[in-house]
Formats: structure tokens, C-alpha cells, sequence
């Protein structure tokens, strides 16, 4: 990390806090992140408020690419405003401040690790869950294709997963990587260099998505890997804007040949645990079953090879039709893995969210998490996550456990691991 630094020291410099849009892949994770609203966007960039924003670091850690991990000094009446931001291609590069900080009775912080404090000494809960992977994941390669010098994968299977009249078009997308290197582990994600360009010119920014299959790839021992995609159309419902999801689009159509822009992968700590007896609750929704299947299949493919874990998973969606995986899920053992699926608009059946399944199965939730070696994976739209956390709450207090003491230690152990979006 470049900092954590002061954001304003003696004689009017300011350490102005700025995201590089050639680097930022528009997760919405720092905005989310940040505990005092510094940050915002646009159709174009991510954007730090100078006057809002405090240094407290709580949205370097999330940051799956870096690109958050910027600093500027500058003169305080010249500070970068939002407009400014809002325009860039590239960061400033750093100039001549007329206001040293090296003024007298400046004031400096050497660089370390994220702090927890901020304002008049309030401590920050940077993150609902952990920021660090578990103690025995392996180690992630990250970065290793840029805006600048993506890679090209090729497309070689195109699949749609949910009924044809469905509401909702969830495609899986293999793609294949060649003789490139393209490692990548459970969990972590890649970005989707779409096509064209906007209305003004500008290019396409990359789009997220979490890898659908496991480690060794979709086929093993092919330098490969897969996508859950959901088409997205213009029709809305939660207010947001309703123009048709330009990479979605593109991927949902694409065919088997073409070729794709990638960079990544992204991602150092929502990942597996290594160790084979670890036991998994996972809890997912539509296509944040992607991170899920990879890790299923991982553990299913090193079953025979030992490893003994228990797997729980609950997962949701509008209806059986609407539910990626839905076939192969129902089809694997249940000794294997415990499958609990809710689904909250079948015909002639009561809404059920994955929040009812597990207080319904309040018992087997709380052996979990009684387990000193059980790790938790919440994976799906941003309105799940208070339901989810709640209904652990209800479980923790219903079977005796201390739910903040305990959401507190999985969350510094490396065991909770929440990717909203």
C-alpha cells in the first residue's frame, strides 16, 4: 500500500485520497465499504469526496485490484474535485506542491496496514466479514492482466441454465485460455473487456464476475475456467437505471470461437480453505451460486483423495426454473453435500427465502457454527446480506452461542466471507 498517510497535514497540503480509473473495475466495493459516504460514481469513474474523506483506510483492504490504493499531495485550495474525477482516463501525475510537507511543524505517519480509527478516535467496522482468507487457502495470483495488456480466452461453450421461458437468463460461459497463464483459485473473479465504446467515446469498463469452476478448471487439466452470467434487460424494478447490461449482453451472445478480453484474475480472500476436514455453510442467491459451484466441485473432484469436510448449502431463487444448476445440484449425494433450496415465487407454494431454510435447520446451522473448523460463504444480491446475518444471529441465540463474540472471531479468523453486490 501506498499510504495509510494523513489526509490533511501542516501548511495546507492535502494527502488527497484518489481511485485510478485505468485500474478500477467498478465492483462498487470500496463505496460500499467506506463508513462515511466519501466515496461515489458516475456512469464514467469512482470518485473520492476530498473534503469527506478521513484516510481511515477502510476500503483499502476489499479492494480486489488495487486501484483504491492512490495518493496525491497537493495545495488545499487546488484539491482534485469530483468533476475533475469524474473526467479522467488516467490519474494525475504527482506535481510540485508550493506548500511542502516537510513545513515546519508538519506532521508525518509512516506507511503500515489499515487503520481502524477515524474522526475522534471512533473505531470503524471496516467489513461485515473477514478480510483475510483462510489460514490454509492457497496462495492467489492476482493482477496479472491489466486495462492495459489484457489477455485473450476463447470461448468454447455457451450454455443456458435456466428454462427458455424464464424470466430470468442465466447463462454458463467456458472459456479457454490456450497455452497463456491464467491460474485461478475458488472464489476469486475475472474482468470482462466488452466491445465498442460509450456515447462520448470512451471504452467499455471491464465488467466482474466470480469463476464457476474449481481451480484445475471447468474440464480438468485444461487451462480453463467457467462464468455464471444473468442477462440483463431493460426492465427494472428497484429504481436503478433499465438500460440493457451492455457485457452481459455480449456474453450471453457470444458463440463458440470468439474470442474475449480478459484481466485478473481479482480476489485474495474470499477463498476455500485448503485443509480437506474443513466443513463449508455456504448461502447463495442466483448467480452467487458461481463461487459455490467452484468450490463443490473442487471438494466433490478431491473426495476420493480424502477429504472428509461437510458442505451445507443453502441456495435461492424465483423458482426451480430460475435456479442455475439446478439438475446437477438435486443429483449429487446427499452424504456428500446437505442442499437446502428455497424458492420464493412457485406457483401455489409460500414465499421461502434462504433466510426461512436456515432457521428452519436452526440445529445443523449452529453445529457449524459451534465447529472450530467450520468456514461461512455468503454470496449474492445486496439485500440478502441483513436477512443472512440476522437469521445467524437468531440461530447463535437459539442454540446458546454468543453471536457477536463468535461473528467477531470467524470474522478475524478468517472464516466469513461475504461478497454482495
Amino acid at each position: 500500500m501506498n499510504g495509510p498517510m494523513p489526509s490533511m497535514i501542516a501548511g495546507g497540503v492535502l494527502n488527497q485520497h484518489l481511485i485510478d480509473p485505468e485500474v478500477c473495475i467498478r465492483c462498487n466495493t470500496c463505496e460500499e465499504t467506506c463508513p462515511i459516504d466519501a466515496i461515489t460514481h458516475d456512469d464514467t469513474n469512482y470518485v473520492v469526496r476530498a473534503e469527506t474523506c478521513n484516510g481511515c483506510m477502510a476500503c483499502v483492504p476489499p479492494c480486489p485490484t488495487g486501484a483504491i490504493d492512490n495518493w496525491r499531495m497537493v495545495a488545499r485550495e487546488d484539491a482534485y474535485s469530483l468533476e475533475d474525477q469524474y473526467g479522467w482516463d488516467v490519474l494525475p501525475a504527482q506535481g510540485t506542491v508550493a506548500t511542502s510537507a516537510d513545513a515546519p511543524g508538519a506532521e508525518q505517519q509512516e506507511p503500515g496496514g489499515a487503520r481502524e480509527e477515524a474522526g475522534d478516535g471512533l473505531t470503524v467496522d471496516t467489513a461485515r466479514g473477514s478480510q483475510l482468507p483462510p489460514w490454509s487457502a492457497a496462495r492467489p495470483y492476482v493482477n496479472l492482466y491489466t486495462h492495459k495488456l489484457p489477455t485473450t480466452a476463447t470461448v468454447v461453450g455457451n450454455y443456458r441454465l435456466t428454462a427458455e421461458d424464464a424470466d430470468s437468463a442465466i447463462h454458463h460461459i467456458v472459456l479457454d485460455f490456450g497455452k497463456l497463464p491464467f491460474p485461478v483459485l475458488e472464489g476469486q473473479s475475472i474482468g470482462i473487456l466488452p466491445p465498442g465504446g460509450t456515447a462520448d467515446g470512451r471504452a467499455h469498463h471491464a465488467r466482474q464476475y466470480s469463476i464457476a469452476s474449481p481451480r484445475d478448471g471447468e474440464r480438468p487439466g485444461y487451462n480453463n475456467l467457467s462464468l455464471t452470467v444473468k442477462r440483463v434487460r431493460a426492465a427494472r424494478n428497484d429504481g436503478r437505471d433499465g438500460r440493457d447490461g451492455v457485457c452481459s449482453n455480449y456474453l450471453c451472445d457470444l458463440q463458440k470461437g470468439d474470442s474475449v478480453q480478459v484481466i485478473g484474475p481479482f480476489g485474495h480472500t474470499f477463498l476455500m480453505p485448503n485443509h480437506p476436514a474443513s466443513d463449508l455453510l455456504m448461502i447463495c442467491t442466483g448467480t452467487g451460486a458461481a463461487p459455490m459451484r467452484a468450490m463443490t466441485e473442487y471438494r466433490r473432484r478431491k473426495r476420493l483423495s480424502g477429504a472428509t469436510g461437510r458442505l451445507m448449502l443453502f441456495f435461492g431463487a424465483r423458482s426451480a426454473d430460475e435456479l442455475p444448476y439446478f439438475g446437477p445440484l438435486t443429483r449429487l449425494p446427499k452424504d456428500f453435500i446437505d442442499t437446502n433450496l428455497a424458492f420464493s415465487r412457485s406457483p401455489d407454494e409460500p414465499r421461502r427465502y434462504v433466510q426461512d431454510l436456515m432457521r428452519a435447520r436452526a440445529p445443523d446451522v449452529a453445529a457449524l457454527l459451534r465447529g472450530e473448523d467450520s468456514y461461512i460463504y455468503v454470496c449474492g444480491l445486496k439485500a440478502m446480506e441483513e436477512g443472512v446475518l440476522q437469521a445467524l444471529a437468531a440461530i447463535a441465540e437459539q442454540e446458546g452461542l454468543d453471536w457477536p463474540v463468535l461473528w467477531e472471531r470467524l470474522r478475524r479468523e478468517g472464516r466469513l466471507h461475504i461478497e454482495t453486490y
